[in-house]
């Protein structure tokens, strides 16, 4: 996935190959971005922000994201691609 930070309004952006794009509101300080993109995936996928992480790019735009419970074709199903 890849984030843009300090957007207008956090919300799912078009796929850019393999990945997507999200918009965040927040700002890249003090790990807000990071609970951004926690909380959207979460109320997206209904689940706990606890079965949401990050694996992968705390600091960096490109993130790998885990959802307990959820597997491929459901996050697929549910982001619309």
């Amino acid at each position: 996935m890849k984030v843009q930070p300090r957007a207008k309004e956090t919300a799912l952006a078009d796929k850019l190959g393999d990945a997507y794009k999200l918009r965040l509101a927040a700002p890249p300080v003090d790990g807000k971005a990071n609970e951004a993109c926690v909380r959207f995936f979460a109320r997206r996928f209904g689940v706990a922000a606890s079965a949401v992480r990050i694996v992968q790019g705390l600091s960096s735009r490109t993130k790998v994201v885990e959802i307990e419970g959820i597997d491929a074709a459901q996050v697929q199903r549910i982001l619309g691609s």
